[in-house]
């Protein structure tokens, strides 16, 4: 039964008052919800509106985005409870750990691992790509060796070390930055709504909903697994276009769930937390329904251009110029979202390592910025070298996979802790638990299922890894297992600063 022994919340909270484990508050419900809005708004914005009305929704995918949205919000809801139960750093595998066991929590880290790791390293090569596109309109091109597609991408190699660099500073001093981008972003989806307004052709609305036609079937391991279990075969357009829509825009919106991991570092977590969860939460949806509204009525969906759809619209009715300005905001909205992952991964890391299930040593605290140092140098150090070094492209569907696993262990975990534990302070409550808990849990579980076998096979060796690490290290080195304390005599940080 020590696979399912659980951390109490009255320790886990304990343990962020040790002074050399101890993170700087110094976070807000507006930073919270900047900090949301920043890693949720990112490619998906610029590329997924147009691929999934092109490819299977049509001008219907507003409704796609409403209810992904609302799939989302469920998940969201779960996150906001437990960060107000339990306001510590590592987000679902605190949660778990408090609710479900250490082998649950073991899991939910090492998939959080992986989701934030690749996540950043793949949106890092993003940001090379349209990095490479708006100095091309600008007539500068960058030799092909060290871009985007080279034998080493560059660009996204110094992004991730300059992002290290100041996560390394400060929380407080990353989500300044994180402002200032995030403003740059919306400024520009906002110009992009409006300035499309004047576009719009009411015809290109009919049909909202396209008839549903039959489609060609992905086979071996490249189809969906609910497909290959099921034998059912797809179609588009149709309230099943409309279906398959809010599965592909659902991972639009991942991201929220990072907000979780700063529990830590937040003022009034109780109150602050639930607020940037949701809030950032719901400004999303109302700036992805408004760019599908607009883009879907500038251009017939048929004619969309599903890799680069807002660019592409202004282009169809002269508007070139605008290519331009929408390559600047999409450099500057997915700095802001590798900058988030990267500091979600470091407090993951933080959190498993100061339960001894990783090296303690790792979760040491800079006695000046309060920062966790060693973490923010290796998680850089990793990420860059992945950004500029692999092809990741076909490993993107591992990072929604690790998402919505542990958005499912969250939705069960809420129902859990409320039975093991009703008398805990809880600055949010899900409503009408645990029916929308179970509902969460079933709408990620059918949205894992349409990932391809592929991906699936990959996610169980990552798991079988992640099991051995477990049972050879983690499990006899816990403190749950040890009973040692965390030891604030023997500190191994950097010298203090001179007064």
């Amino acid at each position: 039964m020590s696979l399912f022994r659980t951390k109490s919340v009255e320790q886990s909270i304990a343990d962020t008052d040790e002074p050399e484990f101890r993170l700087k508050k110094s976070l807000s419900a507006v930073d919270l919800t900047v900090f949301g809005v920043g890693v949720v708004i990112g490619a998906g914005i610029f590329t997924l509106t147009g691929r999934a009305a092109h490819d299977v929704a049509g001008p219907a995918v507003v409704i796609s985005f409403i209810i992904a949205a609302i799939a989302c919000g469920l998940a969201a809801m779960c996150y906001a409870e437990f960060a107000s139960t339990v306001p510590v750093s590592g987000s679902a595998y605190t949660f778990s750990y408090a609710s479900l066991g250490e082998l649950f929590a073991w899991i939910i880290g090492w998939d959080l691992i992986l989701e934030m790791f690749l996540g950043a390293s793949v949106v890092a090569q993003g940001w090379s790509a349209y990095l490479g596109t708006f100095l091309q309109q600008l007539g500068v091109t960058l030799p092909a060796e060290i871009s985007y597609g080279g034998v080493v991408d560059l660009p996204a190699i110094l992004l991730v070390l300059v992002l290290g660099g100041l996560m390394t500073l400060g929380i407080k001093e990353s989500l300044r930055v994180n402002l200032v981008l995030v403003a740059v972003k919306l400024f520009i989806v906002l110009f992009v709504i409006i300035a499309g307004i004047m576009f719009i052709n009411p015809a290109n609305y009919s049909p909202f909903v396209p008839e549903s036609v039959p489609t060609e079937s992905a086979s071996g391991l490249t189809q969906p697994l609910l497909q290959f279990l099921s034998g059912l075969q797809p179609a588009t357009f149709g309230v099943g276009g409309i279906l398959a829509g809010a599965a592909l825009v659902f991972f639009a919106y991942i991201g929220f769930d990072v907000v979780a991991t700063t529990a830590e570092e937040t003022k009034r977590p109780q109150r602050d937390l639930p607020i940037g969860i949701i809030a950032s939460l719901v400004i999303c949806t109302i700036l992805y329904c408004a760019v599908a509204i607009v883009v879907t009525g500038m251009v017939p969906y048929s004619e969309l251009n599903p890799s680069a759809a807002l660019a592409n619209a202004f282009a169809f009715h002269g508007q070139t110029w605008m290519a331009t300005v929408i390559a600047a905001g999409a450099v500057a909205g997915l700095t802001t979202v590798v900058l988030t992952l990267m500091i979600g991964a470091t407090r993951i890391i933080f959190a498993m390592s100061r339960d001894r299930l990783l090296p303690g040593a790792l979760a040491k605290v800079h006695p000046r910025f309060r920062t966790p140092w060693v973490i923010s140098i290796m998680v850089t150090l990793i990420v860059a070298v992945v950004a500029g070094l692999t092809p990741i492209g076909v490993l993107e569907e591992m990072v929604n996979i690790g998402t919505l696993s542990a958005f499912v262990l969250v939705s069960i975990g809420v129902i859990v802790l409320r039975r093991k534990r009703p008398d805990l302070k809880r600055g949010f409550r899900v409503p009408l638990s645990p029916v929308l808990p179970v509902l969460s849990a079933l709408i990620c579980t059918y949205l894992m299922l349409n990932l391809s076998v592929e991906t699936w096979l990959r996610f169980l060796i990552w798991l079988a890894l992640g099991f051995a690490i477990y049972f050879a290290y983690s499990r006899s080195h816990a403190r749950l297992e040890t009973g040692a304390p965390l030891d604030p005599t023997k500190p191994r940080v950097v010298s203090p600063p001179k007064e």
